[in-house]
């Protein structure tokens, strides 16, 4: 992960040489109720890989920086944490009685 600031202020706290990695962290983080840009170098009518040409980065605001490196320094959801969530999306489960 980097820090460097990038365009109009805006920090890269994730950069990789796929769209799909950034992507998945993107989503992390706006699951989180940040506000994450993705900022790509790639020349997507190549599909190449080239150095930093083909970077793409995930970026936040300055003030967000601190909240998304602690988002993505915390474990991964658990195996049960990810059952229980598949489980609760599932349109044809009938709904929890409430409380």
């Amino acid at each position: 992960m980097s820090d460097n600031k990038g365009l109009d202020g805006w920090v890269s706290v994730f950069s990789t040489g796929t769209d799909y990695e950034a992507e998945l962290v993107h989503s992390r983080l706006a699951d989180a109720g940040l506000a994450p840009v993705i900022h790509s170098k790639r020349d997507h009518a190549y599909n190449l890989n080239v150095g930093t040409m083909s970077m793409v980065h995930v970026m936040v605001a300055p003030e967000e920086s601190e909240n998304a490196h602690r988002v993505l320094a915390s474990p991964p959801f658990s195996d049960a944490e990810l059952e229980d969530m598949a489980m609760r999306a599932d349109p044809d489960r009938p709904p929890e009685p409430e409380a």
